[in-house]
């Protein structure tokens, strides 16, 4: 006969695996489903900076962070509607037979490809594996025809901070599990997740990292991040659904997706 106490436990372990399958399906993904064997990618520790939009105000963005540090943003933006229409039916549903621009990713991105949605979702889009490198990988993150994707992108509410005589442009993508682009650097801007997560790495103008530009982010996570000595170490945030990021002019900044994600960024020039 089992004793009270093993009974006890068993129930807490029962309850346990309820709670992690309940968090789990709360989780929306938009249809934008990830295998957990997949994900060879995961989040990590968070040092930037993060403020609630209800407490920074525009003014407090320039003197603050604006030409200095990244910041993570929760509550800027309200873009339930666009992301309604990112989600995985709907997407495909309304753009599948339009063409979109692939680009490899490593840090120049000098490939490109061009297919439609439709090609790119059920035959390029997958899961990064670790032995392929960023110049072998082709996924979707810009490039973007605006005049094709006009009725889409006009449902995004874009980041409420602005720089002074700058505006922004936008770029939006979709990719697997594992994939995001190696450190590379470009003007100041704002980085959203649709669905999914991404996670950021990022070092001042003044401190170029270490890494090879055909390799992918992935794999310098795993074969390169964990020894790096403790002041070696990238000032780093995974974000989520509804959140941004901001990153300040020629701050070096690489990207991985935990998951399958549809992200947008607002590139300001």
């Amino acid at each position: 006969m089992l004793s009270p106490l093993c009974c006890f436990l068993g129930v807490l372990i029962f309850l346990d695996s309820f709670s992690i399958k309940a968090d789990e399906l709360k989780i929306d993904n938009g249809g934008w489903f990830t295998s957990k064997a997949d994900m060879l990618a995961f989040p990590g520790p968070c040092d930037i900076e993060v403020r609630e939009a209800s407490g920074l105000s525009q003014e407090e963005f320039l003197d603050r962070y604006a030409f200095d540090r990244p910041v993570v943003l929760r509550g800027a933006t309200d873009n339930k509607v666009f992301q309604d229409l990112c989600r995985k039916d709907a997407l495909l549903n309304e753009h599948s037979s339009k063409r979109i621009r692939l680009s490899s990713a490593n840090t120049h991105s000098y490939d490109k490809v061009d297919v439609t949605l439709e090609y790119y979702v059920n035959h390029v889009m997958k899961p990064q594996a670790l032995d392929t490198l960023g110049n072998e990988t082709f996924y979707w993150f810009g490039d973007n025809n605006f005049t094709e994707w006009k009725s889409l992108i006009d449902k995004y509410t874009p980041p409420p901070y602005f720089l002074p005589r700058m505006s922004g442009a936008y770029s939006f993508g979709l990719a697997g599990a594992g994939t995001g682009v190696p450190f590379h650097f470009h003007g100041p801007g704002f980085g959203e997740v649709v669905f999914g997560r991404k996670r950021w790495f990022m070092y001042p103008p003044h401190k170029t990292p270490h890494f090879h530009p055909n390799r992918t982010t992935l794999q310098w996570l795993h074969e390169d991040y964990p020894d790096l000595h403790p002041s070696d170490r990238p000032l780093e945030c995974t974000i989520g659904q509804g959140e941004l990021i901001y990153f300040p002019d020629r701050w070096w900044h690489g990207t991985l997706n935990i998951d399958t994600s549809v992200f947008i960024s607002t590139f300001l020039n």
